[in-house]
């Protein structure tokens, strides 16, 4: 069985190519997102929402997982990614995601960062 590690792994792969449902194939189908604003977000159609002006936006993204701590099927995991636009401005941010996996896939994930990117880096 995967871990939580491993599943955010490669969902940020999926997410870093810019593959949707390669994304959503993370979840299960009743999976539960609580984005850092707004309701939370109930099966694979809510949660594309959540991607949806991300991908259209930012064509190239980097992730990095700079500390874990876990227990079983849940793990808090802190990240570093850089968001690079159209013009190649790159805009760094950084979060956590508290994940609990069921089957090798995300049954929730509370994600915590600034929802307001920073100004582009050069």
């Amino acid at each position: 069985m995967k871990t939580p590690r491993e599943v955010a792994e490669s969902y940020w792969r999926a997410e870093c190519e810019r593959d949707l449902e390669a994304v959503l194939e993370h979840y299960h189908t009743d999976a539960v997102v609580q984005p850092p604003s707004g309701p939370s977000l109930r099966g694979r159609d809510e949660i594309a929402t959540f991607y949806a002006d991300e991908l259209r936006d930012y064509p190239h993204l980097e992730v990095q997982i700079v500390h874990e701590v876990s227990s079983g099927d849940e793990a808090s995991l802190e990240w570093e990614a850089v968001l690079t636009d159209h013009e190649g401005g790159r805009h760094p941010f950084r979060g956590v995601n508290i994940v609990r996996t069921r089957d090798g896939m995300f049954e929730w994930v509370r994600a915590y960062f600034d929802p307001a990117l920073p100004e582009a880096v050069e």
